[in-house]
């Protein structure tokens, strides 16, 4: 029998983000299929309907493979990338990250929209519980 080694959440988590008067409302999810991230970010859309963005990053399989990054009309790179890139300092797997920004009328720059994206996943996920998955086949 083969066992594979993999981290996750064991539950859903929240954090708030706020720079420069936009607010940055960051939620991380155990997913285990597209159609559930698909699910979880249309969910979101509709709660958060009155918000400029809703970005997000996930990162599916005990080896990683599937993935996907979404700006949401941020500039390129900016929203997507960073919370991607926190999924993987963490080395989280089967999660979704979904950022959630109202605009406060100053802007970011490029710069400061990766570092604000960056943060608040960060934050998302040190308020999650992770945990390790053992799959045996």
């Amino acid at each position: 029998m083969k066992k594979i080694t993999f981290y996750t959440i064991s539950e859903p988590a929240e954090a708030i983000f706020k720079e420069k008067k936009s607010k940055f409302l960051a939620f991380a999810f155990p997913v285990e299929n597209e159609a559930e991230i698909k699910e979880k970010v249309a969910f979101l859309k509709k709660k958060y309907h009155d918000a400029r963005h809703h970005c997000y990053a996930y990162i599916l399989g005990a080896e990683k493979l599937k993935y996907r990054m979404n700006d949401d009309g941020e500039p390129s790179g900016t929203a997507g990338n960073p919370i991607h890139g926190q999924l993987l300092s963490k080395e989280v797997t089967n999660v979704l990250i979904v950022v959630v920004r109202y605009f406060g009328g100053i802007k970011l720059g490029t710069g400061g929209l990766r570092v604000a994206y960056k943060l608040a996943a960060k934050k998302v996920l040190e308020n999650a519980t992770i945990i390790e998955k053992i799959v045996s086949f």
